[in-house]
C-alpha cells in the first residue's frame, strides 16, 4: 500500500473591465472583472468553479468515527484529519453522512442519537458532530452538505439496536422489513411527514450549504423478496400503476424537502447522488447505451432524469463507479448520457461520483491501471469541450478511507494533475446571482491589508507577472494566476513565494459569497 503523498502547493483565484471608484480614506480602488471562461483560451486543468468533494460514510462505521465508542476527542482529530486530507487535495467539499440509519448526529428531537457514535443507539456522545463539522469544515473554506438516508431504519430487519422510544418502535405500522434491512414505507404520508421534519431540523438549527440523499430510495431488489407495500398501495394509490405510484411518493418527498429548506435557508441546496444508470437504452430509447441490471427509475423508483430537467434539485450527482471498458455500463456511456441531461437542465448542476475504492481492488482489470481515474477526468474535460462549455462541473470521491490510502497512487496522480490549484464550487444563480462587492485593498510590499463586506464567504487572491495596465480580462478567467483563496474573515495575507521584486507583479482580490458568486477584482495598490 503506497502512502498518499499528492504534492500540492496552495493556490487559487477569481477576479475581473476596468472601473475606477474612490474609497473613503482609502486609495483609489481599481477593479478588474473576471473574463467569460468560454470567451478565453482556457484550460480544463485550471477551471475556477468546479465541485471537488470527499463522501465520508458513517454507516457501520465505513469512514467516521474509525469505530463506535472511541472518544470525543478521538473523533474529533479523526474528522478534521479528513477536513485537512481534503484542503492539502484542493478539494472544496465534505458530503459527511449524519443521519445513516433513522438516527442522528446531532441532538435531535424527533430521533435518538446515532449508534455509530457511542456503540449503543440513544446515547448522548457529549459533544456536537455535526455542529462541530459545520465549524470546522467553514473555517476551511469547504462547504458541509448533510448526507442523509431518508428510508433506511436498520441494517437488519427486526431492528435489535432500536430504542424503545425510537419513532419506528412507536410507529411499527409506519415500517416494512426487506432483504435484510428495515425501512420505513415510502408509501405512507405519516412516515414520509416524519422523515421531512428530521431532515429540515438538521436546516432549522445548523448552517448546512445542502442537504444530500444518495441512491437509496425504495431499496434495491432483492431476489427472491417482495417489498409488500400492498396495503398502503391499495389506500393511497388512487388508480396509479404501482411503479407510478412509488415514483410519485419519491417525488413528494424531494418536493418536500426541497421546499422546506428553501423556505427555512434559501441558499441552501439540495442535492442527489443516484446510482448511475437512469434507464437502459434496451428499456427505453431515451436511455444511456448500458446494459446495467438495475435502473433507477425502475427499480429504485427515483426519476432522477425528470428531478434534473425540471430543476426539482439543485444538483445531480451520479455515481459513475465503473471503468471506461466496462461492458454493461461503461463510464464514458453513463457520463456522455448525463452531459446531454445536463446541457439541456439549466436549472441544475451535474457532477459525477468517482469510485475510489475501486482502484487495485481487482474488481475490473482496468482499476489496475493507475491511470484510470485521472482518465475520467480528461473524458469529462473532452465532454465539455463538445458542448463549448463545463455541461459536467465536477467530481466527488467515495470514499474517504480509500481516497486516504491512495492505492497504486491513482488518486495521487488525479490530484497533481487536475487540482494543482483551489477552485471555487459551482454558481447556482436561482438560488442567488448577486455578487458581493469589490474589497478595499492595500499592499505593503508582499503583504494585503483586505477589507470587505460582511457577507464575503471567500476571497481569491490573484498574482499576475505583469504591470497593472496590462493584465487582461481573461488573466482572471481561470486559477492559473491563483496564489490563494482564504476565508472571509483573513484581513492581512502575505505572499509566500515573493518577498522581493515586487513591482514585477500585479495582485488583484475578488470577493466571493457562499452562493460562489464573485466579485469584480480589486487590484492591490
Amino acid at each position: 500500500m503506497k502512502r498518499r503523498t499528492f504534492g500540492l502547493g496552495a493556490a487559487a483565484a477569481v477576479a475581473t473591465g476596468f472601473m475606477a471608484q474612490q474609497a473613503h480614506a482609502a486609495p483609489p480602488k481599481v477593479t478588474l472583472r473576471p473574463g467569460d471562461p468560454r470567451a478565453c483560451d482556457g484550460d480544463p486543468h485550471f477551471t475556477k468553479h468546479q465541485m471537488r468533494g470527499l463522501w465520508i460514510a458513517s454507516v457501520v462505521n465505513i469512514d467516521w468515527p474509525s469505530k463506535a465508542g472511541i472518544s470525543a476527542e478521538q473523533a474529533q482529530k479523526e474528522l478534521l484529519d479528513y477536513f485537512d486530507m481534503a484542503v492539502e487535495m484542493n478539494l472544496n467539499t465534505i458530503f459527511l453522512q449524519v443521519r445513516p440509519t433513522a438516527d442522528t448526529f446531532w441532538k435531535s428531537d424527533l430521533e435518538p442519537w446515532s449508534q455509530y457514535l457511542t456503540g449503543t443507539q440513544g446515547q448522548d456522545p457529549g459533544w456536537d458532530p455535526l455542529g462541530f463539522a459545520v465549524e470546522h469544515a467553514h473555517a476551511r473554506g469547504l462547504e458541509l452538505h448533510a448526507w442523509m438516508n431518508p428510508y433506511r431504519i436498520a441494517m437488519d430487519e427486526a431492528g435489535k439496536a432500536l430504542i424503545k422510544e425510537h419513532p419506528a418502535r412507536v410507529h411499527p405500522e409506519w415500517t416494512l422489513p426487506y432483504g435484510g434491512k428495515l425501512y420505513y414505507n415510502p408509501g405512507l404520508p405519516e412516515a414520509r411527514k416524519h422523515v421531512v421534519a428530521t431532515i429540515l431540523e438538521a436546516v432549522e438549527r445548523y448552517d448546512v450549504d445542502a442537504i444530500h440523499f444518495d441512491d437509496y430510495f425504495y431499496p434495491y431488489p432483492v431476489a427472491g423478496k417482495v417489498f409488500d407495500d400492498s396495503e398502503a398501495y391499495a389506500k393511497y394509490g388512487n388508480g396509479m400503476s404501482l411503479g407510478d405510484w412509488r415514483r410519485h411518493n419519491i417525488d413528494l418527498l424531494i418536493n418536500e424537502v426541497r421546499e422546506g429548506v428553501r423556505s427555512i435557508r434559501p441558499g441552501t441546496q439540495l442535492g442527489v447522488s443516484p446510482f448511475g444508470v437512469w434507464r437502459n437504452k434496451a428499456t427505453d430509447p431515451e436511455g444511456s447505451a448500458t446494459q446495467a441490471g438495475v435502473q433507477t427509475y425502475d427499480n429504485l423508483y427515483a426519476d432522477t432524469r425528470k428531478w434534473t430537467r425540471e430543476g426539482m434539485v439543485d444538483y445531480m450527482l451520479p455515481q459513475i463507479y465503473w471503468s471506461r471498458t466496462l461492458a454493461a455500463a461503461s463510464y464514458e456511456a453513463v457520463a456522455t448520457w448525463w452531459a446531454a441531461e445536463a446541457a439541456r437542465s439549466p436549472r441544475c448542476n451535474v457532477y459525477i461520483g468517482e469510485g475510489a475504492y475501486k482502484i487495485g481492488a481487482n474488481s475490473d482489470k482496468a482499476w489496475d491501471n493507475p491511470r484510470e481515474m485521472t482518465s475520467h477526468l480528461e473524458y469529462v474535460a473532452e465532454l465539455n469541450d463538445r458542448y463549448g462549455r463545463d455541461v459536467i462541473q465536477g467530481n466527488v470521491y467515495y470514499n474517504a478511507t480509500t481516497t486516504r490510502q491512495n492505492l497504486l497512487d491513482g488518486i495521487g496522480i488525479t490530484v497533481r494533475e487536475w487540482y494543482g490549484k483551489p477552485a471555487l464550487t459551482p454558481r447556482m444563480p436561482w438560488l442567488d446571482a448577486a455578487a458581493p462587492a469589490a474589497p478595499s485593498v492595500r499592499r505593503r510590499g508582499g503583504r494585503l491589508e483586505i477589507s470587505g463586506a460582511s457577507d464575503v464567504w471567500q476571497y481569491v487572491i490573484y498574482r499576475v507577472p505583469k504591470k497593472a495596465k496590462d493584465v487582461q480580462a481573461c488573466d482572471l478567467a481561470d486559477t492559473r494566476h491563483v496564489v490563494a483563496i482564504v476565508t472571509g474573515d483573513v484581513r492581512n495575507w502575505t505572499d509566500p513565494e515573493v518577498t522581493e521584486d515586487f513591482g514585477q507583479y500585479t495582485w488583484l482580490v475578488s470577493a466571493v459569497d457562499r452562493g460562489s458568486n464573485e466579485s469584480v477584482a480589486t487590484v492591490a495598490r
